[in-house]
């Protein structure tokens, strides 16, 4: 079954955005993914179609009501297994790792938070798994969304013209990915380093792995870190 994606949200307008161009949106069109795109203010019952309310203890801002929102997810998941995501700041940070188990399931319900947030109720009734994708504050959970779901739907099988290009990337082994060359071959005075058109495929191979390693040490000392607390695979 293709991965089905359902998205909660008060822009339904704003998708499938850009993941209905390029490879994506032909994966789309083709059928191997599908997307939905739901508006929680139909799940509202007052006449106003209310989706908020300001949060209890004072404060600035407004809180999306668990009633309306419980509604809504009840409405498009109750008979299925997909996981339900809540697209938020606060929750676990997103990995290449919860990338690859999504893409490997049957799809997502993803909630696009708003305002100050959700009402915890509803996030702990309809075990919603807080996800972020960085330390920094959105307007909304529409771009996280489309963020993830980008990353889901480009590792799912035939959706990109070459699928080893889905595993030879940054934080697929741990690293961040190494430099890359092309034609022509000096370029404003630089040259492209010379063992990458030496045809020895081991030394590239090496040239490459040492070069990751390098980049991952200079910018990104933490992924090196974690890898290490990593348990030996036997």
């Amino acid at each position: 079954m293709p991965f089905r994606a359902t998205v909660l949200t008060l822009y339904p307008e704003m998708f499938p955005g850009h993941l209905g161009l390029s490879l994506a949106g032909k994966a789309l069109e083709r059928g191997q993914w599908s997307m939905e795109a739901v508006q929680i203010r139909d799940y509202a019952e007052d006449k106003h179609r209310t989706v908020d309310d300001t949060p209890a203890g004072g404060g600035a801002g407004m809180v999306l009501k668990p009633d309306v929102l419980a509604r809504a997810i009840d409405h498009v998941s109750t008979d299925d297994d997909r996981p339900r995501l809540l697209m938020t700041p606060r929750g676990r940070p997103l990995t290449q790792a919860r990338v690859r188990e999504l893409a490997s399931g049957p799809g997502a319900v993803i909630v696009c938070g708003r305002f100050e947030g959700v009402d915890q109720r509803v996030i702990d009734a309809r075990r919603l798994e807080e996800i972020s994708i960085g330390d920094y504050i959105l307007s909304g959970g529409e771009p996280a969304a489309l963020v993830l779901l980008d990353a889901v739907v480009r590792i799912l099988p035939g959706v990109m013209g070459n699928d080893l290009s889905g595993v030879h990337e940054s934080f697929e082994g741990g690293l961040l990915e190494h430099p890359h060359y092309t034609r022509p071959q000096v370029f404003e005075g630089q040259e492209i380093p010379a063992v990458l058109t030496s045809g020895n495929h081991g030394a590239v191979a090496r040239w490459r792995e040492a070069e990751a390693r390098r980049l991952t040490e200079e910018r990104r000392p933490d992924l090196l870190k974690q890898a290490s607390t990593q348990p030996v695979k036997k």
